[in-house]
C-alpha cells in the first residue's frame, strides 16, 4: 500500500514537471504597451469603430494570440490626445504572428479605417511600442 501510494505521488510529480498532468502553469505572457496620438476631431469616429457592437477584428486578435487588448485615451496638458494600447501575447512566435496578422485582408481594411484617425509620434508610422519598466505579477 505504501509503495503504491509512493509510486502514485512520484508519478504525479514527474507528470506535473513535464506538463502532462493538469494545466496549473500559466502560459508565457508577453505584455505589450503602445502609444499613438489621435486627431481630436476624429475621437468620436474612433470610439464608434471600437464600440462593443462592432466586432471589427477581435477574432483575429484571438487567432494571433493577442488577449486582454485594451485602448485608453488621455488628453495631455498641451491639448493633444493620445491613445494608450495594451495587450498580452500568449503565442510562441510574436514576429511571425504579427506578420500573418498584418496581411489578413480584414485587418488591412480595419487599419485603413483607423490609421487616418491617428497621429503617430514623431518619427513613427504607427503605434509606438513602449518599454516596460515595472510589472507586479
Amino acid at each position: 500500500m505504501k509503495r503504491t501510494l509512493m509510486l502514485t505521488v512520484l508519478a504525479g510529480i514527474v507528470l506535473s514537471a513535464f506538463g502532462l498532468y493538469g494545466d496549473n502553469q500559466p502560459p508565457h505572457v508577453q505584455r505589450v504597451g503602445m502609444v499613438i496620438g489621435i486627431k481630436p476631431d476624429r475621437i468620436s469616429a474612433y470610439e464608434a469603430l471600437h464600440a462593443a457592437s462592432n466586432p471589427g477584428v477581435r477574432d483575429l486578435l484571438n487567432k494571433y494570440h493577442m488577449h486582454n487588448f485594451s485602448i485608453y485615451i488621455q488628453k495631455l496638458d498641451n491639448g493633444q490626445y493620445v491613445l494608450f494600447g495594451y495587450y498580452e501575447y500568449t503565442g510562441s512566435d510574436y514576429k511571425a504572428d504579427m506578420a500573418r496578422l498584418a496581411v489578413e485582408p480584414r485587418n488591412e481594411k480595419w487599419l485603413s479605417m483607423t490609421d487616418p484617425l491617428q497621429m503617430p509620434l514623431a518619427g513613427q508610422t504607427s503605434w509606438t511600442k513602449m518599454q516596460e519598466i515595472y510589472h507586479n505579477p
